[in-house]
């Protein structure tokens, strides 16, 4: 077993970088097999880590990150502390840059819209500096929210005159005619996501104007046929559920000084068994095209409950074992056969 004690500068509040009923180190210790105390050593605040020379290193280099992460953003929250102590445990630690101070907008309450990781700092790069992006991976990474940010963000510094906001309206286990209302009311259940998002962003009173002016159009895919949109920031949620038809209709309507952002989750489609996603086949026919990226999120970028990064990987393993399971069977079948 070996000690190794770290320093903390007078102005490092212990308390910050522990967390609540010291649930940070925990999770720190629970990691790298290691145990960490706060103890004062000579008249200083100090970190002591007990454990295998490996576990202590690796350690370490999580507590750097995270107090890097209290300096530039003034807090660590438990999001912060699993992501770097998930990077540090892949050896992906390249990517821990000060991606929390990359402010995209402010909510209507004030809160900062940080990206929370990597792979989110590289998705809002992406939009800034390319026509069309599809952001595409499982829930939770902020695929729309991030998406909705950098329109707002666009329509204050006039950089386009309206926001579009568009999404397929496929049924998930209800049919739409059972719903009760007029068309609007039908639909409004699939762009509830869209709204908060805009009230978040704007609060409901400026939304509602912006609304009644026409500058954010929030509307079913179907609404997009025959449109050429200039000056615009537009986004297509859910686009798992688009069929390739619908996709190939929806990027078509890009038209001048307009940005597009199309994001879904190719795990979660609810089109009819055996029809292909549009989403799935436009990442690859367009994967190689100039001005267009394909961002592809994983569940190191998932910032909701921990758990949700959890139910991915248990779904993930599920279905590569029967994916395993299905060809094992081919193959045991082909061979019944041949003989």
């Amino acid at each position: 077993m070996v000690t190794r004690t770290i320093f903390l500068t007078p102005e490092e509040e212990s308390s910050a970088l522990f967390g609540s009923l010291d649930r940070n180190m925990k999770e720190v210790e629970d990691a790298f097999g290691v145990q960490i105390m706060n103890r004062t050593v000579n008249g200083q605040n100090a970190i002591i880590i007990t454990g295998e020379e490996e576990g202590i290193d690796r350690a370490e280099e999580a507590i750097s990150h995270m107090r890097k992460s209290i300096r530039s953003s003034g807090n660590l929250s438990d999001q912060s502390v699993g992501y770097i102590v998930d990077s540090v445990k892949a050896g992906e630690t390249e990517d821990l840059g000060d991606f929390e101070n990359d402010c995209i907008t402010v909510t209507f309450k004030g809160k900062p819209v940080k990206p929370k990781t990597a792979g989110q700092q590289k998705y809002v790069k992406a939009i800034e500096k390319n026509t069309i992006v599809f952001g595409i991976g499982p829930a939770g990474t902020g695929k729309t929210y991030l998406a909705v940010a950098m329109a707002v963000k666009a329509l204050r510094e006039h950089r386009v005159n309206r926001i579009i906001l568009t999404r397929p309206a496929i049924e998930a286990g209800e049919k739409l005619g059972f719903l009760p209302g007029d068309l609007q009311s039908k639909i409004d259940p699939y762009l509830r996501p869209l709204y908060d998002a805009l009230f978040d962003m704007m609060g409901t009173e400026a939304y509602q104007k912006q609304i009644e002016k026409g500058v954010i159009e929030i509307a079913p895919l179907a609404y997009m046929r025959g449109r050429t949109l200039d000056d615009s920031f537009i986004i297509l949620d859910e686009a798992q559920n688009a069929t390739p038809e619908q996709m190939k209709m929806f990027l078509t309507r890009l038209g001048f000084n307009s940005k597009m952002v199309i994001t879904g989750d190719l795990t979660q489609t609810d089109l009819p068994y055996g029809q292909k996603s549009g989403l799935l086949i436009a990442s690859r026919i367009l994967s190689h095209v100039d001005d267009i990226v394909i961002h592809a999120f994983t569940e190191r970028d998932v910032v909701r409950h921990k758990l949700v990064q959890k139910i991915i990987l248990a779904y993930d393993k599920a279905e590569r074992e029967a994916a395993a399971k299905k060809t094992r069977d081919g193959e045991r079948i082909y061979r019944v056969k041949k003989n």
